[in-house]
């Protein structure tokens, strides 16, 4: 059950930015195992001033080209499962154009208990885990 925030430059291209949600999605499948019906995605757009980059830590980037891709997901995936997305997501952005080292990326763990997607209540309930 991922849910992935696009916090991307306001003028970078709607195309591009579902270009680069279907990516992730795909990536998320292959890597994760993710169900290929969980398919949520915010794009959050920001004014250059409102975004600080630093332009070499941890590699040289653009800071006024940077995407930051969040990834909140179930927990359960290994070590191995994380470095896989990363570097799959990183060749995807790369196919589509998008350089790649442009690019943040984290994951934001949690349980079946912190989603809820009806009246009914959590997923944990829903699903009787």
């Amino acid at each position: 059950m991922p849910f992935n925030k696009l916090h991307v430059p306001q003028d970078l291209d709607p195309g591009t930015c579902q270009k680069i949600n279907q990516e992730l999605h795909d990536a998320l499948v292959e890597t994760c195992a993710v169900n290929p019906e969980d398919f949520f995605c915010l794009v959050c757009r920001y004014a250059p001033q409102d975004m600080i980059f630093h332009p070499t830590f941890l590699g040289v980037r653009d800071p006024a080209a940077t995407i930051v891709i969040e990834i909140a997901l179930l927990s359960g995936r290994t070590e191995a499962q994380k470095e896989a997305l990363y570097a799959d997501v990183r060749l995807r952005l790369d196919k589509i154009g998008f350089p790649s080292g442009n690019s943040i990326m984290f994951l934001l763990e949690n349980s079946p208990l912190d989603w809820s997607f009806s009246a009914e209540g959590s997923v944990k309930r829903v699903l009787k885990l």
